[in-house]
């Protein structure tokens, strides 16, 4: 007999992360589903967890989420992201004193980047930088590698990356749109300092990634009772906001194309 239950694979990113499933686990119980979860310390294993089956359905940042369709010929099933993970984008600073009137000004100069595997803080704006004409091998990279395996996540590197950049360690750097937008809101980001250079073009983070092997009335099931959770609702809101959103939507494809084509150009990242 099939097990009922629909287990979830996530990345143990921050301790917030089990209460955060511990409520899920909870709201499914109380729509008659049973649900479970597995932690995992990076993105590979829990990749390779959900290839092997597992898992059921995998919490996945945008780069596994390549990473999944590509390892199964495109035939994973994108169930479910954030509202919040549609269209975000990454932000190029620049400190004030710093003179730069097009992006290729940046040759010769120091730029902060995230984790080496993290879209948001390195992977795209490196991406999008180089298609915008800016010869990477003339800029000065400064990297913060941390919680390598995490895909960036713990939003760590990007906060060492505004670090550096208002202590002047560095001439510009690279953060997502998620953390400048959270820090700029509770005022560590100094405009007195600190500006922004660029904003790059938008691409999409995270989905819930199931293979297609997966029965179909436990995939329904999950986006059915995942769309139940409403904001209005004071129980759901507080892990709404622990997870940092305002509802589940629908998973989409094609704003994963950026995210391709960034794994493609830069070595090692494929």
């Amino acid at each position: 007999m099939a097990d009922p239950t629909i287990l979830i694979g996530a990345v143990a990113y921050d301790p917030k992360v089990v209460t955060i499933w511990e409520g899920m686990r909870e709201h499914f119980q109380e729509h008659g589903v049973s649900l479970d979860f597995a932690l995992f310390s990076s993105y590979e294993r829990q990749i390779e967890a959900l290839l092997h089956g597992h898992v059921d359905i995998a919490w996945n940042s945008g780069i596994s989420h390549v990473r999944v369709k590509r390892r199964t010929e495109g035939k994973a099933i994108g169930i479910a992201m954030r509202d919040r993970d549609r269209d975000v984008c990454a932000k190029i600073l620049i400190r004030r004193e710093v003179v730069v009137r097009k992006l290729t000004d940046l040759h010769g100069k120091v730029l902060a980047v995230g984790t080496r595997d993290s879209a948001q803080s390195r992977i795209l704006p490196l991406y999008y930088l180089k298609q915008a004409g800016v010869d990477l091998n003339q800029v000065k990279i400064l990297a913060f590698d941390s919680d390598v395996g995490k895909h960036g996540d713990t939003g760590a590197s990007e906060l060492a990356v505004l670090a550096a950049v208002h202590e002047g360690r560095a001439h510009a750097g690279a953060v997502g749109s998620l953390v400048f937008q959270a820090e700029q809101a509770t005022g560590h980001v100094d405009p007195r300092i600190v500006d922004v250079l660029w904003t790059t073009p938008t691409f999409d983070l995270r989905m819930f990634d199931a293979m297609p092997t997966l029965a179909a009335d436990k995939a329904e099931t999950f986006k059915r009772v995942l769309s139940e959770m409403a904001y209005a609702n004071p129980k759901h809101r507080k892990l709404l906001d622990m997870e940092g959103l305002r509802r589940w939507v629908p998973g989409r494809e094609q704003s994963y194309a950026p995210v391709r084509a960034a794994l493609d150009d830069l070595p090692g990242f494929g």
